[in-house]
């Protein structure tokens, strides 16, 4: 059985999270319900954030594209930690949080305009460059301003981290970044070096998520490296800074084996350390960008169970009333989860079911053959490690509405993110009068 942060089964043989037993938090928000524990996620900013400072100078960033809304924005500053955002909207969301415009690091392969003008109009930290089009671009939007943009370069590696080839981004083959192998990335320093308005400070790397193995950070912290000490040698350039991105594993099911955050802090910073000795180099400020290792064990989603099939022989399929809509993982890379069933949690499980949600798709899935207690219409379902990557990647596929989300902490329960309805649903439809009229 998964618990973990403040989740324990209670006396009532329910499950209970943040000091709140999850009976109550349907019975007071409804289902589909998201409930993230503040304690859990604070717990995880603080351990990243001190494994790696055992070890050096270093900043914690976190990713908010894994969950990002105005209460995790200031329970992530609170923390101490800084930000990565990928979009206007994450950037416009940080800073009406009131989320520290300086310790904001601005990524996207496809940064537009207005994006760019937002991002310094803010004063964001830095601005990651992801290709030749966006240093153009910054340069000529930071001579509009009159004044210089700290800058770092995403660079490809092209090591392939052993996870999904969805989720994998440092190989050759990926949209983002200057690719090291073929001089690219070389060419894209030179080109930020020679840029008037731009102040290269430092290096970024992504090699994919959900990686359990930290032998692919130590390759390719050792191959950034080198590529620092080819810089300082080609062009004099100092490179201060070097963001390893994130992608640390986590439990999702029996079977995953996630490290801890000090394997991770002893893998980057031993080797920044070494290979500056060895190279003559300034020990860069290392940067880690963690989103899913923070948000996804924090976070549960809570269901109602309604219809059951059975297919004599094969599979008996039991639906809740959520599915792709609030959680595309399953259908989108086959993500497996651990669950129970939150009303009778102390129960021994007696049959094999699978849960399917409850959108026109036969992909719609959750989990294939998980052992529950007997399943009845009615029961609740929790499904954990669901902080991560399920309500920053919902939709109204079917007009479904988007569930709520609830904060708990030490008994208290506060929404941080309204239920929609259906006239959310329509708030920006049009209907032209051509068409009224016909």
């Amino acid at each position: 059985m998964f618990l973990t942060g403040t989740m324990k089964i209670n006396d009532q043989g329910h499950l209970e999270i943040g000091g709140i037993d999850t009976l109550e938090l349907v019975k007071d928000f409804g289902t589909p319900l998201w409930v993230i524990d503040e304690e859990g996620l604070r717990r995880n900013c603080r351990m990243l954030k001190e494994a790696f400072a055992r070890w050096g100078d270093s900043v914690v960033a976190y990713a908010s594209k894994s969950l990002c809304n105005m209460a995790i924005c200031t329970i992530v500053a609170q923390e101490g930690l800084s930000l990565d955002v990928v979009s206007g909207g994450e950037l416009f969301t940080a800073l009406l949080a009131g989320f520290p415009a300086e310790k904001i690091l601005f990524h996207g392969n496809n940064k537009d305009p207005e994006e760019i003008r937002m991002a310094l109009q803010a004063g964001v930290g830095r601005i990651i460059v992801d290709n030749f089009h966006e240093l153009e671009l910054l340069n000529s939007i930071a001579e509009e301003y009159g004044h210089d943009v700290d800058i770092m370069l995403r660079i490809t590696p092209g090591v392939e981290a052993h996870t999904h080839e969805y989720i994998q981004t440092g190989q050759i083959d990926s949209k983002f970044g200057f690719t090291l192998t073929d001089g690219q990335a070389m060419e894209g320093v030179k080109a930020a070096v020679n840029s008037p308005k731009l102040n290269l400070t430092g290096l970024h790397y992504h090699i994919g998520s959900q990686i359990f193995d930290m032998e692919p950070f130590r390759h390719t912290t050792a191959l950034m490296m080198k590529f620092i000490a080819q810089i300082k040698e080609e062009t004099g350039q100092e490179i201060y800074e070097l963001d390893v991105g994130g992608g640390f594993g986590i439990f999702y099911t029996q079977g995953d084996r996630p490290g801890n955050p000090e394997d991770w802090a002893e893998a980057v910073m031993t080797t920044v350390q070494e290979k500056a000795r060895y190279y003559g180099l300034t020990v860069p400020l290392v940067i880690i960008e963690p989103g899913r290792a923070i948000s996804g064990p924090a976070g549960i989603t809570l269901y109602t169970i309604g219809s059951f099939k059975e297919v004599t022989g094969i599979r008996k399929y039991i639906a809740v009333d959520g599915g792709m809509t609030d959680n595309i993982r399953t259908a989108l890379y086959g993500a497996q989860y651990s669950a129970l069933l939150a009303n009778k949690a102390d129960q021994q499980p007696v049959e094999t079911v699978s849960i399917a949600g409850k959108c026109c798709e036969s992909g719609d899935m959750l989990i294939w053959d998980i052992r529950l207690p007997q399943v009845e219409s009615g029961d609740i379902l929790a499904v954990f490690a669901t902080g991560a990557y399920n309500y920053t990647m919902s939709s109204n596929y079917n007009r479904l509405p988007r569930p709520a989300m609830v904060l708990v902490n030490q008994g208290c329960a506060d929404l941080i993110l309204k239920r929609e309805t259906y006239a959310d649903l329509l708030r920006n439809d049009l209907l032209p009068d051509r068409l009224k009229n016909r």
